[in-house]
């Protein structure tokens, strides 16, 4: 099928609200590795993975390999059944998180993971208590989530779930408080326990944050913030969900968790995307003490499903065998040398921050007012593109550029793409 027969379609038999990226889009036909291509024979490197959801490549022939021995010998069942696929896989998952998270449950995506983190919290506490989330946060398009979501943008309907509260981000780049880490003595953290003796009943369920923020744009939290965050949320019955979905399984380097460079243990924790190498996947994982309380019936008709339980455990696998975290933590320390570079030549980028193969550029009009300019992003995607280079965006402003490449980026892939975000910068007013 050609270009225009595609876009045509789309027109014609998609939902008009689906996004797409570019002024003009792009139709891709095949991916292997780093690369997509389109299907006019174009080629991009890709640096944004499908969202921080191809996490090892396009077309992982390993990956695939284990997706289709597991099709030809068993494709479904539903939860209903236990099944060897979907155990291996649960026991998997407590191997990669610390002692007494232990208790795994399947979903199919990050949405159904944070949701049924949230129905957790509120059965854990008796169906009493509110949820703090975090302004500039994401967490999925159900009518929960949209909730839960700070970006107005995001949130579809007008409808109000009852009971979700938001806390200053830890947005340092745009303290909310005017402030200076160390010396604000985390005051977004602090704020906290006044947000729920004023604007709730005293009684929480959870707070849920990502430990990066990503739709948010990559925004890094101080190091002691969760610590603090977590305690007030303890004090006040709750239990903290730390959402993984974009973080997990080395994204962020060295470790394999994002909020173990936080020194905080969570009571929940969420997982999609880069879990199963682009094969729809979600899971919810917490401790013996909060799963006893998810009572009563319930099952997910795909969630555990065993062809996406092989790419997973495929997935997990390679993670482990190629130390994955360590070579994000090279990997991504090269391309922050290259883009603190690019800064230090473009007064307009405001600020690179990011962990691991998880880094973004926030563009501003003048670095003095910190004006943010979506603008300026809009050009330098289409730069990217022109260069045949996939980036992200997000924040917001739309002013934050997104850059996650599969973790499995050679240096000679992470040069290109620094020198091909350089030929873009060099193009953009």
């Amino acid at each position: 099928m050609d270009y225009k027969t595609i876009m045509g379609k789309h027109a014609e038999f998609l939902f008009p609200s689906v996004i797409n990226y570019h002024k003009e889009p792009i139709a891709f036909a095949k991916g292997k590795g780093m690369r997509l291509t389109d299907v006019n024979g174009v080629e991009y490197l890709d640096f944004f993975g499908g969202i921080l959801t191809v996490s090892l490549g396009h077309c992982h022939e390993g990956i695939n390999a284990r997706i289709i021995e597991q099709m030809q010998t068993l494709g479904h069942t539903s939860t209903l059944y236990p099944n060897e696929a979907i155990v291996t896989m649960a026991e998997k998952m407590a191997s990669i998180l610390p002692a007494g998270l232990n208790r795994s449950f399947f979903v199919n995506s990050g949405t159904e993971a944070d949701e049924t983190a949230i129905i957790l919290a509120k059965t854990h506490a008796g169906g009493n208590g509110d949820i703090v989330a975090l302004r500039h946060c994401y967490s999925g398009r159900s009518i929960l989530t949209m909730n839960l979501c700070a970006h107005a943008a995001w949130r579809v309907l007008p409808t109000q779930v009852p009971g979700i509260k938001h806390a200053h981000a830890p947005y340092c780049y745009r303290c909310a408080m005017g402030l200076t880490y160390p010396e604000c003595d985390l005051r977004c953290a602090r704020d906290i326990e006044e947000l729920i003796q004023t604007e709730t009943c005293g009684r929480i369920a959870a707070f849920i944050a990502e430990p990066i923020l990503g739709v948010g744009g990559f925004i890094v939290p101080p190091k002691d913030y969760f610590k603090v965050a977590a305690e007030i949320i303890r004090k006040y019955g709750g239990i903290f969900i730390a959402d993984e979905v974009q973080t997990g399984f080395g994204r962020t380097g060295t470790k394999m968790n994002g909020f173990e460079h936080f020194d905080v243990m969570p009571d929940v924790v969420t997982y999609a995307k880069g879990m199963a190498n682009g094969y729809p996947i979600g899971c919810t994982v917490t401790t013996e003490e909060v799963a006893k309380s998810f009572e009563g019936l319930t099952i997910c008709t795909f969630g555990g499903n065993p062809v996406a339980m092989a790419a997973a455990l495929a997935t997990l696998e390679t993670i482990e065998r190629e130390n994955v975290p360590h070579r994000a933590e090279e990997r991504g320390a090269q391309l922050r040398a290259g883009l603190d570079r690019l800064a230090e030549r473009h007064a307009w980028v405001g600020e690179v921050r990011g962990m691991g193969l998880m880094l973004a550029i926030e563009l501003v009009e003048d670095r003095a007012t910190k004006e943010p300019s979506p603008a300026k992003a809009v050009a330098l995607m289409e730069e990217a593109k022109a260069e045949g280079l996939l980036i992200g965006k997000g924040g917001l402003y739309g002013n934050v550029l997104r850059i996650a490449p599969p973790m499995l980026a050679s240096e000679a892939d992470i040069a290109e793409g620094i020198d091909k975000i350089a030929k873009a910068m060099a193009r953009v007013n």
